[in-house]
């Protein structure tokens, strides 16, 4: 249920903070979210009930709802078509950069200075990074195209492509919610490895996804640059990285520890669809709208971050083995490709009727 109570306040604020962050300063409202989440994170470390627990992590969820719809609202603002795959990329890797570094990190702080130090240092400390934010983001930046926001006209623009967004988004969210959540506890019970040995491996396959998320961007990027269709192309990289998600069923048939590890870095690739994900999304969103889209995208994306932790958590304890959480997960996945091809276009439906409701 812990796990669980994140992603309810996430997924619910996805919508209205994609509403404010295509019509608000990104610059203060970035910064507004980001303090609220490292205090909500600090303060966990203060939980003494489980109650307490559960409202900090729904507040948690509350300050990180503006990260992906705010960000790739600054991606459409800055970076052409060409540019987009390589900076939503580098934009969306960091997350993953930080679980690769943070799991030795935190297992270290845990093991020696109890649960609550690693939440005193990652919250407090984390609001050290409004100093550059605010320092180097404009103060002006937000979109030059923006209309009074018309909730009707809204739903009206809302068209076959984002649905099939929606659902890839679903099965993607579904995979990468079970390798954040279960991981590290999958090689501590099922690998019996100690807390700081499973921290220093789950270094692998984080860092493989967050080096994997640029890449992906950038050599989809040099297909349409090339003169590839760039719709085509976008989904030619995710349906690749999609199939990499078989090696989390080889990794847990693996009865060597090192293996297995290097089977989970492969499973990983699967980070190579991110940045395409996103710019697929904006390049078929009205202009004026790209933070509202990725906001619902990134809600049905997370309705998993709801349901994986719980069903996988009962999978668990029902079979005795991490193995039918790893089948659904990778089934889920592969089982998206199809909306991403059949539903999603290559134009902006939406754009135009945006502009015949004007």
């Amino acid at each position: 249920m812990l796990l669980s109570a994140f992603f309810w306040s996430y997924a619910l604020m996805q919508l209205p903070v994609g509403i404010i962050a295509d019509r608000a300063n990104l610059r203060w409202l970035y910064a507004g979210a980001f303090a609220l989440w490292s205090l909500a994170c600090g303060f966990t470390g203060l939980a003494g009930t489980l109650g307490a627990l559960l409202a900090m992590r729904v507040i948690l969820g509350v300050g990180e709802s503006i990260y992906v719809p705010g960000g790739m609202k600054l991606v459409s603002i800055l970076f052409g078509p060409g540019e987009r795959g390589l900076a939503s990329g580098i934009m969306n890797c960091g997350t993953r950069a930080g679980l690769a570094i943070g799991a030795p990190i935190i297992a270290l702080l845990v093991g020696r200075f109890g649960w609550q130090s690693a939440f005193y240092v990652l919250g407090f400390g984390s609001l050290v990074w409004l100093i550059p934010w605010l320092a180097i983001v404009p103060s002006g930046v937000r979109s030059e195209k923006t209309v009074p926001l018309d909730l009707r006209r809204m739903f009206r623009t809302f068209d076959r492509n984002l649905l099939g967004m929606c659902l890839g988004h679903i099965g993607y969210g579904y995979y990468w919610y079970l390798l954040v959540t279960w991981l590290p506890d999958y090689l501590v019970e099922s690998r019996h490895m100690s807390l700081e040995r499973a921290g220093a491996y789950a270094m692998i396959p984080f860092m493989v996804y967050s080096a994997a998320e640029p890449l992906g961007g950038w050599l989809a990027d040099r297909l349409v640059r090339f003169g590839y269709p760039e719709m085509r192309g976008r989904k030619i990289m995710v349906t690749v990285s999609y199939l990499t998600s078989l090696m989390l069923l080889v990794a847990g048939r693996m009865h060597n520890d090192h293996a297995a590890v290097l089977a989970l870095g492969a499973a990983a690739l699967v980070g190579l669809s991110t940045g395409n994900l996103y710019v697929m999304l904006a390049s078929v969103a009205p202009e004026e709208a790209v933070a509202t889209w990725m906001g619902v995208m990134n809600f049905s994306g997370n309705i998993p971050g709801v349901i994986a932790p719980i069903v996988t958590g009962l999978l668990i304890q029902r079979t005795h083995s991490y193995f039918p959480g790893f089948v659904v997960a990778v089934a889920v996945l592969i089982c998206a490709l199809p909306t991403y091809w059949w539903m999603v276009g290559d134009r902006k439906p939406a754009q135009r009727e945006a502009l015949a409701l004007e």
